[in-house]
């Protein structure tokens, strides 16, 4: 044995080295899985060694500032350093091609908007408790006359992104964050969980599956309901999803091997079963029905209930618009998600082509509610790529009351999208349920992170409101943006390219708004930051 040892011992490394070379190179040979692998032995192995790195090598070292999808690295920077409360100037000019189709032109006034130095939105006023604080101009719910309507306390939002989806750290981290800015934080369509609750606002999102509020079989559970927003006053409004921008009309299956004993008890589903959500509601089966089970969440809760969808035909939109009309009932509110958006995981047939980009699916509903004189009883809420300053103000200015942001909030705690997020193997823990990924997560740090992005955001969109010469983002109209036709250099109004002039919303300065007892945000009962 000793001798074995000492034969062993006495061979150079190089020939362990050429061993290990040989074997590979004939395991390559043999096996038939591969063909680049059989075909070109050892070599083989570094096209997938370069594959698999492909994205971060065209992240870092090929792709330009402008030229990565869904954000590139221009806009990603800028999140990042206004997250971290760093420069986010750019000096010597655009880098933009401003020619290009599509590209948004905000009009500044010949003389921009003055506010005295007593204005909470004055730059002198920081410490203000209010200083760019953008409370939505509408208040929800009011119209129906339901027992709780709500104002936002800001017209920008965290969008629909459930627990499951998304990590317990991450959660917790939107959520302290939201509660330092004030804005509210959307549940996604997967239970409200112990991580919702640090003292944002809250709109709780329920699917086809009706997850936290049915029981065993799926079937939605009024009684749930009322006793969970009674539990919790900080849930201000139920939204009904129909439909989401990365896949409309298509279900999912949660294995049940990605249940945990934690996940069963927030969504009200059983351990070791696959839960299927189907595409349809089961509570309701047309238009008329969705109508009447929003009336009835609506009466049992005292909130305000809205419906969320991606837009792709409208005959429903038409019927749902006429019954409004007929019956004086229907959603509070409508908030329209552009099928560019998507946090998690979507075949890519349905990300790519299935439902309309965010501006063709606002315009297209915006203008069936307004032909039956429906906008002012209604808040319009715009979800696509929105969380930059100039697109918001476009939004803004096509009649969105307010916006829901999703994978700009996901960027802001530290996203570096790395575009795996339905692989559960999220590098910086944000869509993972892997305990030593999502352990990089500090919900303290992060939640600033966000609250910082958010402020920022409001800064910007309300310093391009007041050059624009006016006080509220509420009062931009459909000529106040130009777009880009990229042909002769041509340009055209919002109005004259979608073909309508917004609703005008009532206004009468911020202080109103600030006094309303409808007002959301940090006065609310419920658990506080810790």
């Amino acid at each position: 044995m000793d001798g074995t040892l000492s034969f062993l011992a006495s061979v150079p490394i190089w020939v362990y080295i050429l061993i290990v070379i040989v074997l590979i190179a004939l395991r390559d040979i043999l096996q038939r899985k591969h063909t680049i692998q059989h075909n070109f032995p050892l070599v083989g192995h570094f096209r997938y060694m370069l594959e698999t790195i492909g994205p971060e090598l065209r992240q870092y070292i090929v792709a330009n500032n402008r030229e990565e999808l869904p954000f590139n690295r221009r806009q990603r920077s800028w999140i990042y350093a206004s997250a971290k409360k760093e420069n986010n100037y750019q000096g010597f000019g655009t880098d933009q091609n401003m020619h290009e189709p599509g590209y948004v032109l905000v009009k500044p006034a010949l003389l921009p908007k003055k506010i005295d130095s007593t204005h909470n939105h004055h730059v002198k006023n920081g410490n203000d408790p209010h200083h760019y604080t953008i409370p939505a101009a509408k208040v929800i719910g009011e119209y129906h006359k339901r027992k709780r309507p709500y104002r936002p306390r800001s017209i920008v939002n965290v969008s629909a992104m459930s627990f499951g989806s998304l990590s317990s750290r991450a959660i917790e981290a939107l959520n302290k964050g939201s509660y330092r800015f004030g804005n509210y934080h959307n549940t996604g369509e997967g239970g409200l969980s112990p991580y919702h609750r640090f003292g944002a606002d809250v709109v709780f999102n329920m699917g086809t599956s009706y997850f936290g509020v049915r029981d065993l079989e799926g079937n939605f559970v009024m009684e749930k309901l009322v006793k969970m927003t009674r539990e919790n006053p900080f849930v201000r409004m139920i939204e009904l999803k129909l439909s989401q921008g990365a896949k409309p009309g298509k279900g999912g299956v949660l294995p049940a091997s990605k249940i945990t004993a934690e996940i069963a008890e927030i969504r009200h589903v059983p351990m070791g079963v696959d839960v299927v959500s189907p595409p349809y509601h089961s509570a309701f089966s047309d238009v008329k029905g969705m109508i009447d089970f929003i009336e009835a969440m609506a009466e049992a809760t005292g909130l305000p209930v809205g419906i969320k969808s991606a837009v792709g035909k409208t005959e429903m939109w038409e019927e749902l618009a006429d019954l409004m009309v007929e019956t004086g009932k229907g959603p509070d509110f409508i908030t329209i998600d552009g099928g560019e958006g998507g946090t998690g995981a979507a075949p890519p047939s349905f990300a790519d082509h299935v439902s309309l980009p965010l501006v063709f699916a606002f315009s297209t509903v915006y203008k069936i509610f307004q032909k039956r004189n429906l906008n002012d009883k209604l808040t319009f809420i715009a979800s696509g790529k929105l969380g930059l300053p100039a697109q918001a103000v476009m939004a803004f200015s096509m009649g969105a009351d307010v916006i829901n942001v999703a994978r700009e909030a996901m960027l802001s705690i530290g996203c570096i999208q790395a575009q795996i997020c339905h692989t559960n193997r999220c590098p910086t823990g944000i869509t993972t349920n892997n305990k030593w990924l999502e352990s990089g997560i500090d919900p303290a740090l992060k939640s600033v992170r966000f609250s910082n992005y958010m402020s920022t955001l409001a800064k910007e969109i309300i310093e391009i409101t007041h050059a624009s010469g006016y006080e509220h983002p509420c009062q931009f109209g459909m000529n106040d943006v130009d777009i880009s036709m990229g042909d002769h250099n041509k340009t055209v109004t919002l109005a004259e390219n979608y073909g309508y002039l917004k609703t005008i919303v009532p206004y009468s300065g911020i202080g109103e708004l600030l006094d309303c007892p409808h007002l959301g945000g940090r006065d609310i009962p419920g658990e506080k930051v810790a």
